[in-house]
C-alpha cells in the first residue's frame, strides 16, 4: 500500500474534457488514502485552455511561496497544449526552492515543455509520468503505471526494466531526461530547453507519422543534441498513419535511419509515452542504462519525491 501523499492538482494546458475520468481519477486516489487539492482547476476553461496563462502561470509560481506549504505532489491533469505561453510567466528564481524540496511535479506530453524550462532555468528536477485523466482515471487502471508511480515516489533509487531484443549490449550512466519528442525539439535554440552532456534521452509522442518523427529526430541531430547523449530510449509513438507514398517506410526504418546518422545506440521497447502502460522516470537526475541479452534496466536516484512518512 502507498504511503498517504498530499496531492495537489494543476492544469498548466488543456482543460478537462472528460469529467467522468477526472472524476475516477481523484476517486482512486482518495480510496488509496491520498488528500486531493486544486480541484478547482477542473472547473476552468479558456478557449482551449484550462484557464488563462497567467491563471495557469501562477498554479506554478505559488510553489514559489516560501510562507505556502508545498505538497507532496503536484500532479498534471492532463496534456493538450497550452505550456509554451506559460514559460516567459514563470518565477525560475523562486522556483529554484524546488531543488532541494521534498516534493515532485509529475505530467507527461505537453508537460515536457514545463520540464525543459524548469531544468534550463532553475535547476529543478520533474518526474514524467501519470496524470489525473487519462491514466489514474482510464477505465481500466494499468497495474505498470500504478505500482510503478508508488514505487518511484516512495524510494531513493529506482529501476524501470523491458525486454529490448535485437538490441546489442551496452552499460551507460548520465542524466535521464526526456518526454514528448515534439515538445523537445521545440525549445531546442531557446533559453528553456537544457544542454545536456552525456545524457540519456528518452523519447514518446502522438499521431506523428514517419515522416515528422525522422524530421524531429533529424533537428536534434543537426543541433547537435543527440550527438552529445550517451543513448537513445525509444518509448511509444502511438496513434499514427503511413500513406501508400510510404513504399514501406514505417516507424522502425525510421528509428535504423536515425540510429545510422546519431551514431549513439538507440534502445526501444520502453513503456512511456500516450499508452496506458507508462513508467514514472525521472528528468534531469544521474542514472545508468544497461543492456544485456536482451533486457534493458534504467536505474536512478536523487529523484525528487516526497519525505518518506
Amino acid at each position: 500500500m502507498p504511503a498517504s501523499y498530499d496531492i495537489r492538482l494543476f492544469a498548466p494546458a488543456g482543460y478537462s474534457h472528460n469529467a467522468e475520468a477526472m472524476s475516477r481519477g481523484i476517486d482512486r486516489l482518495e480510496a488509496a488514502g491520498h488528500r486531493l487539492s486544486g480541484k478547482d482547476v477542473l472547473d476552468r476553461r479558456d478557449l482551449r485552455f484550462a484557464g488563462t496563462d497567467e491563471q495557469r502561470a501562477a498554479d506554478i509560481n505559488a510553489l514559489a511561496d516560501a510562507s505556502r506549504p508545498l505538497p507532496d505532489v503536484m500532479l498534471a491533469i492532463r496534456g493538450g497544449y497550452g505550456a509554451h505561453p506559460l514559460l516567459p510567466l514563470l518565477d525560475y528564481e523562486g522556483l529554484g526552492r524546488l531543488r532541494d524540496a521534498p516534493m515532485a511535479l509529475v505530467g507527461h506530453s505537453d508537460f515536457t515543455a514545463l520540464q525543459c524550462a524548469l531544468l534550463a532555468r532553475s535547476g529543478v528536477a520533474t518526474l514524467g509520468g501519470p496524470m489525473l485523466g487519462a491514466d489514474f482515471g482510464a477505465p481500466a487502471l494499468d497495474p505498470l503505471t500504478w505500482d510503478h508511480f508508488w514505487q518511484v515516489l516512495g524510494a531513493d533509487e529506482a529501476e524501470a526494466s523491458w525486454d529490448a531484443q535485437d538490441t546489442e549490449d551496452l552499460e551507460v550512466a548520465g542524466t535521464i531526461w526526456g518526454g514528448n519528442l515534439a515538445m523537445l525539439t521545440s525549445l531546442v535554440g531557446t533559453d528553456y530547453f537544457p544542454r545536456i552532456e552525456g545524457g540519456i534521452l528518452f523519447i514518446e509522442d502522438i499521431a506523428e507519422p514517419p515522416y515528422r518523427v525522422e524530421r524531429m529526430l533529424y533537428h536534434l541531430i543537426h543541433a547537435g543534441v543527440l550527438g552529445r547523449q550517451k543513448a537513445l530510449v525509444l518509448g511509444d509513438f502511438t496513434s499514427y498513419r503511413v500513406a501508400g507514398y510510404d513504399n514501406g517506410y514505417d516507424l522502425p526504418v525510421t528509428f535504423e535511419r536515425i540510429a545510422a546518422a546519431a551514431g549513439i545506440p538507440v534502445v526501444q521497447g520502453l513503456a512511456f509515452g500516450h499508452a496506458p502502460a507508462k513508467f514514472t522516470l525521472p528528468f534531469g537526475v544521474p542514472g545508468s542504462l544497461r543492456v544485456n541479452a536482451g533486457r534493458a534496466r534504467l536505474a536512478f536516484s536523487g529523484h525528487p519525491r516526497p519525505k518518506t512518512p
